[in-house]
Parts: C-alpha cells; structure tokens; sequence
C-alpha cells in the first residue's frame, strides 16, 4: 500500500472557509478531489459571499459576516468534528470560529491565511496588511481597491472590491486562466466592518489547544513572505508547509499539491 493511500483510508470532514472577495465556489478542485477520495467536502458562503443573498454593505460585525460558518458548526452532531481550512482574510473567520466552537473542530488550516493569537497585540508589520480591514484608507489602499460608502462617505466604508486591472497580479498570478475568467466573474465586493473584528478576538484558550497547520504561498504577490514568516514565528503551528510555486490562490495554482499537504496533515489526527 502506497502512502496516499494509506491516507485515502481515513475519511475526514473539511469545511473550507473563503476569503475576501471570494465565495465557497473557489474552493471547487480541492471539493472535488477530497469527494473522489471518499472524504466529505462544505464550502461555506460566508455572509454576503459566493451565493448568500446578503448585500455585504450590510454585514456590520465579524460574527455578522461569519453566521453561515457558526451555523453550520453549531448544528453538527454531537460526536462529530470537521478540520477547517481558510485562505486569506478568511483565516480570521475560522480563528474567531475556533474559539467560539473548540469542540467541533480537529485541526484548523491556513493557507496563506491570517493567522494571528486571539487575544494578543497585532505587530506593526501585520497590521500594514490588516489596515484595509480596519477602514483605513491609505494611498496604496486606494489604488488597488474599489470602497463603497453605504453609510455615506463621512464614515468608514462598507464594502470594497479589487480593482479589475491588478486581480491577475495580486490574485493569480500563477493560477491558470480559466480560473481567472472564472474568479472574475465571481467576485463580489467584501464587507469591511467584518474584517475590522479580527483585530479584537478575545483570547480563548481551548482554542489555542486545535492543532494547527500553516500553508506558505512561496509566489504570492498579495500577502508577502516575510509577513507569512512573521505571524508562523509569532504564533507556531504544530505543521508547516511551503507551496513554494503558489500564487496567493494556492487552489487555483497549485491544487494537486495543497490535496496532498491536507491529506498529510489530516493523517496525524483521528477522524
């Protein structure tokens, strides 16, 4: 028996959470893969994402955004536990969903995701990246997104989409393009007073016990490696994986291997 099917024996339940901009549906290869291979696969719609009906201008806090999330793992019986996987902007949803539901979940994945310790102060070099989610409009801010200002323009705005000419660069730079004509056409505008409450999750220490896996994006031109290296230094993973030829989007660019590295890291808990 080879090693990948050694893993293939152990069914296990993945509930992939997406980031900003993005919808269950980018998630679509890795699904597909998991269910051939006899593992369960949900790709959550968080509010005003993918094919929720919530216009995102109007989700007003973190756990607003994140009820579809909580919903599914407050509803699951009471035996079972699923591993979590976020990309992004979503690795803030997933955290404040671990802390809330400890015990539905095995193992929390991060793919080039925000990954920062409920309950510590955020370093001046990871709240650059973070300045977006918390309404600060800066110059770099401006140039690469679009905001709407559903409460008027005299208060923090709503919503934000990226602008169409710097999806393929910062996105998918190295992701096939089909995914992007897909993407581009999925993309919807993410609500900003959600991504403003990562910045304030309380500490939570069952939490802290999940194992936990870190993805590094080697070819990412939107979340930089120094700054993946510094949250995996602050806050070490019980696992740690490099996808040295992934563009941000790590399921478009380089599904086959992201496959692999969730069966090997799936292989070292129970189902």
């Amino acid at each position: 028996m080879t090693r990948e099917e050694d893993l293939k024996m152990s069914e296990h339940h993945f509930v992939f959470v997406h980031g900003a901009g993005h919808g269950g549906w980018c998630w679509y290869k890795l699904a597909n893969s998991l269910r051939e291979n006899g593992h369960k696969a949900t790709c959550i719609d968080l509010k005003g994402a993918g094919i929720n009906l919530t216009d995102p201008n109007t989700v007003s806090s973190l756990d607003d955004y994140n009820q579809p999330l909580n919903d599914f793992l407050s509803q699951l019986p009471l035996d079972q536990k699923v591993i979590l996987v976020s990309h992004s902007v979503g690795g803030g949803s997933m955290t404040a969903a671990m802390c809330q539901y400890p015990s539905k979940v095995s193992m929390a994945v991060y793919v080039a995701a925000a990954m920062v310790k409920p309950g510590t102060v955020i370093p001046p070099v990871l709240k650059e990246v973070l300045k977006i989610c918390s309404g600060m409009i800066e110059a770099e801010a401006e140039k690469i997104w679009d905001f709407t200002f559903g409460n008027g323009p005299e208060n923090l705005p709503t919503s934000m989409i990226m602008k169409p000419e710097y999806i393929r660069d910062k996105y998918y730079n190295e992701s096939p393009m089909e995914d992007y004509t897909l993407a581009t056409t999925l993309l919807r505008p993410a609500p900003v007073m959600a991504f403003a409450g990562i910045v304030d999750i309380p500490a939570a220490p069952e939490a802290d016990k999940i194992p936990r896996v870190y993805v590094k994006t080697g070819k990412d031109h939107m979340f930089q490696s120094y700054r993946q290296d510094l949250m995996v230094t602050l806050w070490p993973p019980a696992q740690y994986f490099l996808l040295q030829e992934s563009d941000h989007s790590a399921f478009f660019s380089q599904p086959e291997a992201l496959y692999k590295i969730l069966l090997e890291a799936a292989s070292s808990i129970s189902p």
